[in-house]
C-alpha cells in the first residue's frame, strides 16, 4: 500500500513555512498603519497551525528517499496545497475575494503565471501587494528545484536528458533537493537583490523595486499597478529585460559558473537557442513598429525588446497594449508565448530544448530518407539522444497540443468567445499571464470571467507549471496499482 506519510510530512512543512512567510507582509501592513494586518495574522495562524499539525502527524513515516509514486504525488500536492492557503489573505483582507477568485490569484502567483482577477491594484494595502510578489518569488525558486531534481528523475517531457547534470545521490530525492536548493538559493537571492538595486537606481521607490524585482526574477509578472509595467518607461525597461533573460537561463549553469567554469552558460545549447530566438523576434517586432507603423526607432526597439522578452520568458509584464500594434504582431505574441525559456530556470511554457530536440529529430529523419542505408541518430550538445528522451519529448508535444485544444473548447463552452478561450487556455497552460482580446489582454484582467472558466484556467496553470505529465500520471489506474 502506498505510504502517504512522507508526502504529507513535506507538504505540511512547506505549508507551515508559507504561513511564516505571511509575517513579512503583516509587518509591512503594521508599518503602513491602514489596519490591514489582522488579515495576515489570521491567515498566518491558520496556515502555520494546519501545516504544523500535518507534518507532526506524518513525521513517523519520514525516510531518506521517496518512491516514484510518492515523488509524483509530492510535486502535484505541493502546488495544490500552497495555493489553498496562499488564498487566505485575499479572502480575509481588503480585497475580500470569493474563494474561486482568491484561489485563482494564489495559483497564478505560486505557478508564476501572472494572471490576475484584481482591479484597483494601485490602491491596495502594501501588504497584499507584497504578498502577491512574495508568492511568485517563492514559486519561482520552487519550480527551479522541481525542474532540476524531480522532473528529470520522473523522466517527464524529456527532462531526463539533464539527469547527468545532477548533484550526486541519484535516487535519494529529498537530500538531493536540499543540496541543490541551498546552492540555488544564494544565486536566486543575489540576482533578486541586484535587480532591486537596479530598479531603485533607475527611479523606482524601494517598495516597488522590492516587489517588482521578486516578480521579475520569478518571471511571474505580478505588478503593483493596473497598468502593469506601463507606469515605468525609459532605461528601466532595459534593466527589466536584462533580468528577465537572466531568470530564464538554467540556474545550474550559474552554479557551474561560480565553481570556476567560466564558459558554462554560453556552451549550453539552450542558452544560445534562447538568445537567438529573442533576437530574431525583437528585430521583427521593432522593424514592424518602426517602419510599418512609423514610430521612432529607440522607443520601438525598447518596447519590442521588453514585451517580447516578457512573453517568451513567461513573465507577462506589459509596458504597452500590444493589442493595438496590429494583427501581425498580435499573432507573433501569441506564438512567442508558446516558446518559453530554458529548462532549470523560472521560465515556463514548452521550453527551448524541446524544440531543439524536435528539430534534431526531424533533421535525422530527413537524412534517413535521403540515405536509407546510413546510420543517423539525433544529437544534442554533441551527444546522441536516446529514443526514450525523444519519445518523452514527442509525448509532451502531443499532450500539450491536445490539452490546449481541450481547455480552449471547455472555456468556450462556458460562454467565452473563441479568441478569449484560446488565448486564455494558452496563457494558463504556458503560464504566460495576459491573453488576447479586450477582456484578458494586456490592458485587462481575468476578473470578469465566469467561475467555471476561472476554475478551468487555475487547473490549466497547475498542469502547465508541472509539465503536464507529472499531473496526468497520477490520474491513471496503473499509477495507483504500481
Amino acid at each position: 500500500m502506498l505510504d502517504l506519510r512522507p508526502v504529507g510530512y513535506v507538504i505540511g512543512l512547506l505549508v507551515m513555512m508559507l504561513g511564516m512567510a505571511m509575517l513579512l507582509p503583516l509587518l509591512v501592513d503594521l508599518a503602513e498603519a491602514r489596519g490591514h494586518w489582522p488579515a495576515f495574522l489570521q491567515s498566518a495562524l491558520i496556515t502555520s497551525l494546519v501545516g504544523g499539525l500535518v507534518a507532526l502527524a506524518c513525521s513517523n513515516g519520514v525516510k531518506e528517499g521517496l518512491s516514484i509514486q510518492q515523488t509524483f504525488l509530492l510535486t502535484t500536492g505541493v502546488w495544490l496545497a500552497l495555493p489553498l492557503f496562499g488564498a487566505l489573505p485575499f479572502m480575509f483582507g481588503e480585497t475580500e475575494l470569493r474563494f474561486v477568485d482568491a484561489f485563482f490569484e494564489a495559483m497564478s502567483g505560486l505557478t508564476t503565471t501572472g494572471s490576475t482577477v484584481i482591479s484597483g491594484l494601485d490602491d491596495l494595502p502594501k501588504g497584499l501587494l507584497l504578498w502577491r510578489g512574495l508568492m511568485q518569488w517563492i514559486g519561482g525558486v520552487g519550480i527551479i528545484v522541481v525542474a532540476m531534481v524531480f522532473l528529470p528523475e520522473l523522466r517527464v517531457g524529456g527532462m531526463q536528458i539533464f539527469r547527468a547534470e545532477g548533484f550526486d545521490t541519484m535516487g535519494k530525492i529529498l537530500p538531493r533537493a536540499t543540496a541543490i536548493a541551498s546552492q540555488i538559493s544564494y544565486i536566486y537571492v543575489g540576482i533578486t537583490l541586484a535587480c532591486a538595486m537596479s530598479y531603485m537606481l533607475l527611479g523606482m521607490n524601494a517598495f516597488d523595486a522590492s516587489v517588482h524585482s521578486m516578480t521579475t526574477v520569478a518571471t511571474g509578472g505580478f505588478a503593483n499597478y493596473d497598468a502593469s509595467f506601463g507606469v515605468f518607461s525609459g532605461p528601466i525597461e532595459y534593466a527589466a529585460s536584462f533580468f528577465m533573460v537572466l531568470a530564464a537561463l538554467p540556474f545550474v549553469r550559474y552554479v557551474q559558473l561560480l565553481n570556476g567554469n567560466q564558459f558554462a552558460v554560453w556552451r549550453d545549447a539552450q542558452v544560445r537557442g534562447f538568445l537567438m530566438t529573442i533576437a530574431v523576434l525583437v528585430v521583427i517586432c521593432a522593424a514592424v513598429l518602426a517602419l510599418a507603423q512609423d514610430r521612432a526607432f529607440e522607443p520601438a526597439f525598447r518596447r519590442a525588446l521588453f514585451n517580447i522578452i516578457s512573453i517568451v520568458s513567461g513573465t507577462g509584464y506589459a509596458s504597452a497594449d500590444y493589442m493595438l500594434w496590429g494583427s501581425f504582431l498580435v499573432s507573433l505574441f501569441f506564438f512567442a508565448g508558446l516558446i518559453g525559456g530554458c529548462a532549470g530556470s523560472t521560465a515556463c511554457s514548452v521550453k527551448i530544448f524541446r524544440y531543439q530536440l524536435l528539430f534534431a529529430s526531424i533533421k535525422t529523419q530527413i537524412k534517413r530518407i535521403h540515405s536509407p542505408n546510413g546510420i543517423f541518430s539525433p544529437r544534442y550538445e554533441g551527444r546522441a539522444v536516446g529514443e526514450d528522451v525523444l519519445s518523452s519529448v514527442m509525448s509532451f508535444f502531443v499532450f500539450f497540443v491536445v490539452t490546449l485544444g481541450v481547455l480552449a473548447v471547455a472555456l468556450s463552452l462556458t460562454g467565452l468567445d473563441m479568441i478569449t478561450a484560446l488565448s486564455g487556455a494558452s496563457a494558463a497552460l504556458a503560464n504566460i499571464g495576459p491573453g488576447l482580446g479586450p477582456e484578458i489582454g494586456p490592458a485587462g484582467n481575468y476578473g470578469g470571467l465566469n467561475d467555471p472558466a476561472k476554475w478551468l484556467l487555475a487547473i490549466g496553470m497547475l498542469i502547465g507549471r508541472l509539465e503536464l505529465l507529472a499531473v496526468y500520471a497520477i490520474l491513471t489506474v496503473g499509477f495507483w496499482r504500481g
